[in-house]
């Protein structure tokens, strides 16, 4: 992770859990282990409609190879070039309708009522994520960036495609919830700071893993696949290690109850974001050739 390898004695499976299983013991299970893992939530043929959506707009400006729906980076981009530039160009990628039926559509919430136990939801502000090999996200706490609303927001992560363990999936730190003292300099964020929170991990998440001595989990994420985490997991993702070139189509989307207040930060046509920003300051917007990592 972040060009450290990970101990495979330290890797473990996420837990599955299926939508067959009764409401209360869904509920039960999360407010345990604070994610649940559902299996081909969404089908095949909507995913693969999402692949074609999101690559082909990133194939118009030369980051994937044909055939678009593989993902496969060209290792170059013209997107700098886009006339709109890249905060919009990015909020109408991330506003696609194929997209938007699966994050935000009744498959979704139906799952998010019957985990939270009430109505519930979703922040329109859409964290689309494509990794480029070499790519991974540094591991944080999602409560400093979307505490101004809801106190219950859970985060909703779907892979749009199979993502094996060497292409990049989530990673979530087991028994991260319980880390008083990591969790304490979350909350202590200034959440009327219009600044991005510096709530990044940087330490080798091995060693955090060792010196906690708890495990760290992932899957062998396939197309369709959701887990649904709250706001005190600490994650992030593996590297993308794919040798074909392989791009990583993930998304996160925020659900909360229908009846607390939301963040206004995170919703309309084209929401401001947590800087002010709107789509421009996601990682996302960037041209898949810049070097960053990603929140």
């Amino acid at each position: 992770m972040q060009e450290r390898p990970i101990v495979e004695d330290l890797l473990e499976d996420l837990s599955e859990s299926s939508t067959e299983e009764a409401d209360a013991i869904l509920q039960s299970r999360f407010q345990e282990n604070h994610y649940l893992f559902f299996r081909g939530v969404f089908d095949q043929k909507s995913v693969n409609a999402v692949r074609k959506e999101v690559f082909g707009r990133l194939h118009e400006v030369g980051e994937i190879k044909e055939p678009i729906e593989d993902g496969v980076f060209t290792g170059m981009s013209s997107r700098i070039e886009v006339p709109e530039g890249l905060g919009e160009f990015w909020r109408s990628v991330s506003q696609g309708p194929a997209l938007r039926g699966l994050s935000h559509g009744d498959v979704a919430q139906q799952l998010v009522n019957r985990v939270l136990g009430v109505p519930s939801v979703a922040h329109d502000y859409l964290f689309l994520r494509p990794a480029v090999p070499g790519r991974s996200t540094h591991l944080h706490y999602d409560h400093p960036f979307f505490a101004r609303g809801s106190s219950q927001i859970v985060t909703m992560w779907t892979a749009y495609g199979d993502i094996p363990v060497e292409e990049g999936p989530l990673l979530i730190v087991d028994q991260s919830q319980g880390f008083q003292d990591l969790l304490d300099l979350s909350l202590a964020v200034d959440y009327e700071s219009n600044d991005t929170p510096l709530v990044q991990l940087m330490q080798d998440p091995v060693e955090l893993a060792k010196s906690r001595n708890v495990k760290l989990k992932t899957a062998n994420f396939r197309a369709g696949d959701v887990i649904i985490f709250s706001m005190t997991l600490l994650h992030g993702s593996l590297d993308n290690r794919s040798r074909r070139g392989r791009v990583r189509l993930s998304s996160d989307v925020r659900w909360q109850p229908a009846s607390d207040p939301v963040d206004p930060r995170y919703v309309g046509e084209n929401p401001p974001g947590t800087t002010g920003a709107g789509y421009g300051e996601l990682n996302g917007a960037k041209p898949l050739t810049v070097d960053w990592h990603q929140r």
